[in-house]
């Protein structure tokens, strides 16, 4: 997860480029700008090198370096010692820079007072031309001198050497061969604003003849999960991963890590999540909590919420926001490792959970595509500036959730459509865990009981009940539609049978399982809407019936449409037949007679 990139401000010894031409694989450098490729630059000038070295997982390839000779480079014979000179080029830029340090006119300035003074910044000064030196730190004195240095350079329209990276080699360097020894400024001059690239704190060293560097940039990737509740086991990670099913009204979790880069060179550091969700999500603005831990010590800390800001609907098609305006500070005050520079010791994981609830409007697009939720990464990417003056984005990263639909169709065994019959759904065997439905023009949605009670902001304690389960009841062609199923088992129970028909004394038992793919943990933008995320969709039905004194069970495979969601179910009500009678056909007629007669006899009588 810890990604570094590259923008160097690097004094380093590293030579003028030329228009390039190809021989033998090396370029040959002729004019002043020039393309390394395969990592490697030849300028033909001198036997000096430097080999530029990026950062674990940033590679160098499609990056620019501005290259300054700032100053010429002799050793002695013995090489006991080295002396440098100004290169004419850049002396006004140098006095410019010193001159204002000492409080001196620049013309007034002289070649020995602008080196004493940068020696002067040097706290780890070593003899002899081929010593090995140690940086200075990242808050160092020498550290902004260099900036400024450079900002004059640029300021004085003074225009480098340019190199452009077309390839880096296969370990990610860049050597520049054929240099004079010299010491050298190289500025990676990569726009780094809204692209995934941080820069990186200025480096100096000297070509006599080898030199080595590593970028020092750094920026953070980010990863974002739900979590599925079902099958934790299998998916492993507690059920984190890029892909889950609910119920509609459930409460769905959502994760996302990144981790603090080196941002030693930073004063304040810039930290904002971004996050774009699907219409049927609803975000809930009071779950957010954000967590720092260390692995190496096991620290955490739980920032509190005066440290961060949700922000919904921030513009540019975000859902929400969260910010965090430095969170150097809190680092720096949570996990203080500072060492004799004041360095610190980065590589912190953070944490930021969430939830969100699939709302109705998942009725009206169950199956594929599935509802998608984004996330990307906002943060400082310029030591040289201060919190959100420049600042990057990481690529988005995507999870994908699903919901399905059970369409029950009502009939006799004589393929009659039935209206009237009443269904309720649970969750048991038993049928004492009610799923809760309601009523929409969609047909009946699940109220998954996350949301029965829906808490109200944390000032207070009150909560609005949503009321009792609705009975679901077979429309005039025999159907009942439910929508937002999980994947899962329920008990569609019937309990009350259209008029002259009778009910079904057991619970159908409905299983849904939907197959995913493999790669849980690399769902790409998109993929929710073909078969490389939900690969099947099964459901069956396990049917027992009493008839004539017989008990039947039956599992019945259903018809399924993984575009839709839609899983089918046909609820048969047999005909019932009549009880028999004794006696002959002719009895009820005779009935009838006598009845008739003995009510002619009945009126005379009142008559006389």
């Amino acid at each position: 997860m810890k990604n570094k990139l590259v923008k160097s401000f690097l004094m380093m010894s590293l030579a003028v480029m030329m228009v390039v031409s190809n021989v033998g694989g090396v370029l040959k450098v002729n004019a002043a700008t020039a393309s390394a490729t395969n990592g490697i630059v030849n300028f033909n000038r001198g036997n000096a090198q430097i080999t530029i070295q990026g950062n674990g997982g940033q590679s160098l390839t499609g990056k620019e370096f501005h290259i300054y000779r700032l100053f010429h480079a002799e050793n002695s014979v013995g090489n006991e010692s080295i002396n440098y000179t100004f290169n004419p080029e850049y002396k006004l830029a140098l006095q410019t820079i010193v001159g204002r340090k000492l409080g001196i006119a620049a013309t007034e300035i002289t070649e020995y007072q602008v080196i004493d003074y940068i020696q002067s910044l040097n706290k780890n000064q070593v003899e002899g031309a081929y010593a090995t030196q140690t940086p200075e730190g990242s808050y160092s004195d020498f550290r902004y001198f260099v900036e400024e240095l450079r900002d004059v350079i640029v300021a004085q329209g003074i225009v480098g050497d340019v190199v452009s990276v077309a390839s880096a080699s296969s370990d990610n360097t860049i050597v520049v061969q054929g240099l004079e020894y010299g010491y050298y400024l190289v500025d990676e001059t990569t726009a780094v604003g809204d692209t995934h690239s941080a820069a990186s704190l200025c480096i100096v060293n000297t070509a006599n003849p080898d030199a080595s560097v590593v970028v020092k940039s750094d920026y953070s990737g980010i990863v974002k999960k739900i979590q599925e509740d079902d099958n934790k086991s299998s998916i492993g990670n507690e059920g984190w991963n890029d892909i889950a099913d609910y119920e509609i009204g459930q409460t769905v979790p959502y994760m996302m890590a990144s981790v603090i880069p080196n941002i030693n060179g930073y004063h304040e550091y810039y930290y904002a999540w971004h996050d774009v969700m699907d219409e049927a999500l609803t975000f809930d603005p009071y779950s957010v909590q954000i967590e720092i831990l260390d692995d190496e010590s096991g620290d955490v800390y739980y920032l509190d919420w005066s440290e961060f800001k949700v922000i919904e609907n921030p513009g540019n098609g975000d859902t929400f926001m969260v910010e965090i305006e430095d969170i150097k500070k809190i680092v720096d005050r949570e996990f203080d490792n500072m060492n004799a520079l004041n360095e610190n010791k980065y590589g912190q994981d953070v944490i930021l959970t969430y939830t969100a609830t699939l709302n109705d409007k998942a009725a009206k697009d169950m199956g594929r595509p599935g509802f998608e939720n984004d996330v990307r990464l906002e943060f400082s990417n310029d030591p040289d500036s201060t919190g959100k003056e420049e600042t990057g984005f990481t690529p988005w990263d995507t999870v994908v959730c699903f919901t399905y639909q059970v369409d029950v169709l009502k009939t006799n065994n004589h393929d009659l459509e039935l209206a009237d019959a009443k269904f309720r759904l649970y969750y048991d065997e038993e049928c004492t865990e009610e799923v809760y439905i309601k009523q929409t023009e969609d047909g009946y949605n699940v109220v998954n009981y996350d949301s029965l009670w829906v808490p109200q902001p944390v000032s207070s304690t009150n909560s609005t009940s949503l009321g009792e389960s609705v009975e679901m009841v077979t429309d005039a062609n025999g159907s009942i539609i439910i929508n937002g199923l999980d994947e899962g088992t329920y008990y569609l129970k019937e309990t009350a049978a259209p008029t002259g028909y009778r009910k079904l004394l057991d619970p159908i038992v409905i299983s849904i399982n939907a197959t995913y793919t493999n790669y849980r943990n690399d769902y790409v933008k998109g993929d929710g809407a073909t078969d490389k995320t939900l690969v099947n969709l099964e459901a069956m039905a396990h049917i027992k019936t009493f008839l004539e004194g017989v008990y039947e069970e039956d599992d019945v495979v259903l018809e399924t449409n993984m575009e839709t969601g839609k899983i089918n179910i046909t609820v048969i009500n047999a005909v019932g037949k009549k009880l028999p009678v004794t006696g002959s056909v002719l009895t009820p007629i005779i009935l009838a007679a006598g009845a008739g007669l003995l009510g002619y006899s009945f009126k005379k009588r009142k008559e006389e």
